[in-house]
């Protein structure tokens, strides 16, 4: 099964979408280990299963093995997300006279947050038995549409773009690795620190430190990937327009990004 269409799955299953009670919280975790397991099982393995015991056996070991793909494979996902904006940061401290001279502390702070993440990530890999994959090549041009570094505006653009979408994503990803206690905890610190960063981005573009009503605020229509579903109200059948009106309705809850809809915009910059 494509991993892609695996994340997809995940990211939208009712588990982990939508408000359920206890006793069906819990009939999803058993329900869903079992669609797992029917997923990954090869056809015609099940005809090796002679006794209960046996597929008992079976069932643990390759939910197991599939809860641990999805893990690391949403680390991965993340991995090139914090390539991506590592490398971005890097570049524009570089440029000469890129970056006025009064914003350069935080974007050498956020560089340093971005590094951090990237050496977590990668450290987090090895040790689950996983080779981190390589850093790709990036073009941040987007084969010409943009000049972020000559132009500091366009480097303001693409980094509210890029933060915004490290946000929606770490949290689509947050039920791929919830097997990992360790890991998710520091999944959802990454995401914290990611969300600061992209407000106080957005605020040194003049807007608002969230979104509302998937407005970027003044984006070009390139980003709109970034923004597609952000005007959402209605969380878990409660309309929130109607307590709040529209806008502060959507801008009270982000939305996720998918891994495909991540890596989509990732692949954008990426040669």
């Amino acid at each position: 099964m494509n991993i892609l269409k695996i994340l997809d799955k995940l990211s939208n299953d009712k588990f982990f979408t939508t408000e359920a009670t206890r006793l069906e919280t819990m009939t999803h975790i058993s329900g869903f280990g079992k669609k797992a397991v029917v997923a990954a099982v090869p056809l015609g393995l099940g005809a090796l299963m002679t006794t209960p015991a046996k597929a008992e056996t079976l069932d643990q070991s390759v939910s197991a093995s599939f809860f641990k793909n999805a893990l690391t494979d949403a680390l991965q996902l993340a991995l090139v997300l914090e390539y991506l904006e590592n490398e971005y940061y890097a570049l524009g401290l570089a440029a000469p006279g890129l970056i006025p001279n009064a914003d350069r502390p935080v974007f050498m702070q956020i560089s340093k947050h971005e590094s951090a993440h990237v050496g977590f990530l990668k450290s987090t890999l090895t040790s689950l038995g996983v080779t981190p994959g390589a850093k790709p090549v990036f073009d941040f041009t987007a084969g010409g549409s943009f000049m972020p570094f000559t132009d500091y505006n366009q480097f303001l653009v693409l980094a509210q773009a890029f933060e915004d979408t490290g946000v929606r994503a770490y949290k689509g990803q947050a039920g791929n690795v919830m097997s990992n206690k360790a890991v998710l905890q520091a999944a959802l610190q990454i995401h914290s620190v990611e969300a600061r960063h992209a407000s106080q981005v957005r605020r040194m573009r003049a807007n608002k430190g969230w979104i509302e009503l998937a407005d970027g605020g003044n984006m070009p229509s390139a980003t709109n990937p970034v923004y597609a579903g952000e005007g959402n109200v209605d969380q878990a059948g409660f309309n929130t327009a109607n307590a709040f009106g529209a806008a502060a309705g959507s801008a009270a809850y982000d939305e996720i990004l998918t891994g495909t809809e991540a890596q989509a915009i990732a692949g954008l910059f990426i040669v």
